[in-house]
């Protein structure tokens, strides 16, 4: 809890406060009933009583950074080459940026509010022709979409306000990389998105093979975009691969279409990716799957256990982020038996009654030490 106890003495002296409190799920249980907790450590975002899950950093300094940035205006307005330099740094590496060039803020306000907790949303009203070949868009209005993290970039020029369905479509798929490296941490990426998981285990991410592998599956992540694509090590997580069917002995690559929770199918005649022509092998595999000629199946309930003990990990601590003039863990509480209910973190603030006072007055992961 080290990492949470210094960001929240900083938090407390902002100018707009961001409290952090500490709720002990084992003894307030009906708290975490009520907010429909299932792992462990979770972080919850409060804005104006409503939650909303925490997708960002949790080391102090990037946990500061993403809080600032959470309670700025939706859209950023940037209005020089400069200010859309210092957005991006100040944005930071663990969510995508999505930056409207040549758009009406109107055209993404509502998605940006609807979409705030997984990424970042800025419109530019005043750049160069060098940023246009910068960010390799060549006409106006066009939303570009960073994935600094993963090196990546795309570009939707429309439409825009005819159909927001579209724009809103582009939106939710951007949200992930065009091939989604999965540990438990990204794992969580993948709970609100309804989309079929392409998923290729590999032996190691690290080796020559799989980061060429990876390039052919970003290729057909962007020509199927209905689809997510993931890969995992078997070296860099095992318990996971072998909620697949997946031993040391097996030979890999293997590619499954997984539905994020207990099935998943084989597609018949694409057990495994051979070292020849990789690309044809994905586009055959893909093929076979959209034509049905597949092997439906479910993960093992022992190794599934395991798999969902890894993804919430094991604890009793939730860690709830109440933000602004929120409302209130503080009010759960109240239906708990004891009157110790919060616990905040050494010197960001002391007792319930002054957090109360904080609170009327006034989705982003690294590991907590």
């Amino acid at each position: 809890m080290l990492q949470l106890d210094k960001a929240a003495a900083i938090l407390a002296e902002l100018k707009q406060p961001v409290v952090i409190a500490k709720v002990d799920a084992d003894k307030y249980s009906r708290v975490a009933s009520k907010h429909e907790i299932d792992g462990f450590p979770t972080l919850k975002i409060f804005m104006h009583g409503v939650p909303t899950d925490y997708y960002g950093p949790r080391k102090a300094d990037l946990l500061v950074r993403f809080l600032k940035k959470f309670v700025a205006p939706d859209v950023a307005a940037l209005n020089s080459d400069s200010a859309i330099s210092e957005f991006i740094e100040e944005a930071g590496k663990s969510f995508p940026i999505f930056i409207g060039f040549g758009l009406n803020e109107s055209a993404i306000s509502r998605l940006a509010v609807k979409y705030k907790k997984k990424a970042w949303f800025s419109v530019a009203k005043d750049f160069s022709d060098k940023t246009m070949e910068f960010y390799d868009f060549d006409k106006v209005p066009a939303l570009v979409t960073l994935h600094p993290s993963y090196n990546e970039q795309s570009i939707f020029y429309g439409p825009f306000e005819v159909a927001e369905k579209f724009l809103e479509d582009y939106i939710k798929q951007s949200l992930l990389p065009l091939a989604l490296p999965i540990n438990q941490d990204t794992l969580k990426l993948l709970k609100d998105d309804e989309r079929k998981i392409v998923l290729t285990i590999v032996e190691d991410e690290n080796d020559e093979r799989s980061k060429g592998l990876v390039k052919l599956l970003k290729a057909a992540a962007s020509a199927n975009r209905d689809l997510v694509f993931a890969f995992v090590g078997f070296k860099q997580w095992q318990d996971f691969a072998e909620s697949f069917e997946v031993s040391k002995k097996m030979k890999l690559p293997k590619m499954i279409v997984w539905d994020g929770n207990e099935e998943y199918f084989s597609v018949i005649g694409s057990d495994s990716v051979e070292e020849e022509d990789e690309g044809s092998q994905i586009t055959q595999f893909l093929q076979g799957y959209k034509e049905g000629s597949v092997i439906q199946k479910r993960i093992t309930s022992d190794s599934y256990k395991a798999l969902r003990n890894s993804m919430i990990g094991i604890g009793a601590v939730i860690l709830v982020l109440v933000v602004l003039l929120v409302v209130t863990v503080m009010q759960s509480l109240k239906e708990e038996p004891s009157r110790d209910q919060v616990d905040h973190p050494s010197s960001s603030a002391a007792s319930p009654s002054e957090a109360r006072e904080a609170l009327r007055s006034g989705d982003k992961e690294d590991k907590i030490d």
